[in-house]
């Protein structure tokens, strides 16, 4: 079943983190917007697809970034906010899902992961540990590739950035996002291991708008 993104009607405010849904109810925008509305908003460019089979529309990662973000718990529409505006720069509006420049091998998802996050991942999915049993850190750049193919399908891709943060950062940093300002995001920026630029902070500024944080 698909779901739409973010928080129960009347409760998107900044900072407040949302309970569970009952897995039947569709989740909405105050504004009644869809995931995929959403995406288009925070990246215009994934309106339209070019002729690359690894590109998503907005109509089609909307709906999968929404199922990920249920699977993984994510309900603040502050987090939702930034894991959004992440991807969506990472992977040039759901263009790519392997890393194009410089080309790094097993660097990929719409989270754009090095390859060690990647694996991480793959270890983490019943359907495809058993697959990347014995893969380390050292694997040879044809493996690394092997386990981003496993990971960048429709399936698992749009998983990564709930993942990634989820998993890999703090609570401290989870809590900080949920509030959804720009202290929050930052702090996202830092888990990841990046700074706040210009091009990121565009992203992080349409998200904000588009779930009335702003």
């Amino acid at each position: 079943m698909k779901f739409q993104i973010a928080t129960v009607a009347g409760l998107l405010m900044a900072g407040q983190a949302i309970a569970a849904p009952a897995p039947s109810a569709p989740l909405q925008t105050r504004d009644g917007k869809t995931a995929a509305q959403i995406v288009a908003e925070i990246a215009p460019d994934s309106k339209t697809c070019a002729s690359s089979t690894e590109c998503r529309t907005a109509d089609q990662a909307g709906p999968l970034l929404a199922d990920a973000m249920v699977k993984y718990g994510v309900y603040s529409a502050g987090q939702i906010a930034g894991i959004i505006a992440l991807t969506a720069f990472e992977s040039v509006n759901y263009k790519y899902s392997h890393n194009v420049s410089p080309g790094r091998p097993g660097q990929g998802t719409s989270n754009m992961q090095m390859f060690n996050y990647n694996l991480m991942y793959a270890q983490s999915i019943s359907a495809l540990k058993g697959k990347v049993s014995g893969v380390d850190a050292n694997a040879a750049d044809a493996k690394k590739n092997e386990v981003l193919a496993l990971v960048n399908t429709d399936e698992y891709n749009f998983g990564s950035g709930p993942w990634f943060f989820t998993t890999q950062c703090t609570k401290d940093v989870q809590s900080a996002l949920a509030k959804g300002d720009d202290a929050g995001f930052s702090a996202y920026m830092g888990c990841v291991g990046v700074s706040v630029t210009d091009e990121r902070k565009a992203y992080w500024t349409r998200a904000k708008a588009a779930f009335g944080l702003a």
